[in-house]
């Protein structure tokens, strides 16, 4: 059993990063499709597919990771990912108050009653909710 299954996302990621792995499975939910979604369309990784569609006990998410760079000297898109509101402490602000990251070289994840969406989308929207977490 997992407390934090987002901060579960974010340590995979990171760990495959970090050993230069191509690819990531990751069990399956809704709001983990939506924050890969989100990585995919900001252009953090390559691609995702969910396997296993038809058996919903067994469904994962697969994600393609991106690099740059030749290959002895490549280095992943991603620098860092990192979890802002956590199980013991939420982390909420208004329309108003939607953090901006590193100067808008990164991206802040929200989660909004209209949904997932990076901070931008959120803050043009006009509403605020709770900040999953930091990309950059």
């Amino acid at each position: 059993m997992q407390s934090d299954p987002i901060a579960d996302l974010l340590t995979r990621i990171r760990n495959a990063v970090m050993v230069g792995h191509p690819t990531v499975a990751i069990p399956h939910s809704n709001i983990k499709v939506a924050i890969v979604q989100i990585l995919k369309d900001e252009g953090y990784i390559e691609d995702l597919s969910i396997e296993n569609e038809d058996i919903p006990a067994r469904r994962s998410i697969s994600i393609k990771l991106k690099y740059w760079g030749k290959r002895r000297e490549r280095r992943s898109v991603i620098t860092n990912l990192e979890r802002v509101s956590k199980p013991g402490r939420r982390v909420y602000v208004g329309k108003k108050d939607i953090p901006w990251v590193l100067s808008g070289m990164g991206v802040a994840i929200l989660s909004t009653p209209e949904g997932v969406m990076t901070g931008q989308q959120a803050h043009r929207r006009g509403v605020g909710g709770e900040v999953l977490c930091y990309v950059w």
